[in-house]
């Protein structure tokens, strides 16, 4: 959707406007949808948001928020509070994949290996990116 061929070499429209790609540069900006379809598409795939986790204790995170294979659902023993945090927490948990990390955007309190975001799996959401698992 950002990547354009212009002369023969690839362009990306950035907050600076169209740049040349950079092959080195991380991959960011992707919905689920495609961060998968490319993870198929190297022999791999996404981690479970459990495997990022564990992982993240070795792992310079951070940047982008990566996607998981996770569906966001609830923990195990989660029980469902009253009035409106309930109401949010509950009505959130359908049809939504977990991102973990955080981005260069995110809030420090929000900034923690434990934090679970998750967003629409069609949706292309700040800063968000992938780490591939073999």
């Amino acid at each position: 959707m950002y990547w354009h061929q212009i002369d023969g070499e690839w362009h990306v429209y950035t907050l600076s406007g169209l740049q040349k790609v950079d092959k080195n540069a991380v991959l960011s900006h992707i919905n689920f949808y495609e961060a998968n379809a490319y993870a198929e598409w190297k022999g791999m795939r996404l981690p479970t948001e459990f495997e990022w986790e564990v992982a993240a204790q070795k792992l310079d995170w951070g940047k982008r928020w990566e996607w998981t294979s996770s569906a966001y659902l609830p923990y195990p023993n989660f029980v469902k509070e009253n009035g409106a945090v309930g109401e949010y927490n509950g009505k959130f948990m359908s049809n939504k994949m977990v991102l973990r990390g955080a981005s260069v955007a995110t809030s420090q309190n929000h900034s923690r290996k434990t934090y679970r975001n998750f967003f629409h799996p069609s949706e292309r959401w700040q800063f968000t990116g992938i780490r591939l698992v073999k």
